[in-house]
């Protein structure tokens, strides 16, 4: 299959294409307040880091969604790990939910004061990352957030010598169509220094 974006079909889906091939895609699971108080959670499988000195995160907002408006009303969010125990929960919170209902209240989801920040943190992610509003990039319909990391918390059940262990982080990946990759197995490779190293 060859696809040619030069050529202009309106019937080409561009969006199912790209997530079918760009994967596995990690998941910001974000929560927000609105301006007036109601806490938004919502996933983002457009999520990377963008820098680590100064530590800066991005995701991106496909069209304009809650968690955007929030974000630039704010100033402020949080990156939670969306991890398989919580695939449930992560998917119903992707519902297009009113901006004045919270997602967290609608299905129960447990949250807790975060350090930094004032949106909140899930009580059940291992790890989050709390940001505040660095910038933001609009490309065509969607508009790229980047954060500056405030502060970074992980659980210790999810620490191996001091160290965040993935397994026991246990993080969600989007793929294709309706699919999740869960469990992903972990292998060890050390990468070459110098040309001399390869083997």
């Amino acid at each position: 299959m060859r696809t040619d974006f030069a050529a202009d079909d309106p019937d080409l889906n561009v969006y199912k294409l790209l997530t079918a091939v760009v994967v596995p895609r990690p998941i910001a699971w974000v929560s927000t307040l609105s301006g007036t108080g109601v806490v938004n959670l919502a996933p983002h499988s457009f999520y990377t880091v963008a820098c680590a000195r100064p530590p800066i995160v991005q995701f991106t907002s496909v069209g304009r969604k809650d968690t955007l408006r929030n974000v630039l009303a704010t100033g402020e969010f949080v990156v939670n790990l969306a991890t398989a125990p919580l695939l449930d929960q992560v998917n119903n919170s992707s519902a297009r939910f009113a901006p004045d209902q919270s997602e967290v209240d609608a299905l129960g989801i447990a949250m807790e004061p975060s350090v930094r920040v004032r949106p909140p943190r899930v009580v059940g992610s291992p790890a989050s990352i709390e940001c505040t509003l660095h910038s933001t990039n609009e490309l065509g319909d969607s508009t790229v957030v980047l954060g500056d990391v405030r502060m970074i918390s992980v659980a210790q059940e999810a620490l191996v010598d001091g160290h965040p262990e993935f397994t026991r982080l246990d993080p969600l990946s989007r793929l294709g169509r309706d699919e999740w990759g869960l469990h992903a197995e972990v292998v060890s490779v050390r990468r070459p220094a110098r040309p001399e190293d390869v083997r």
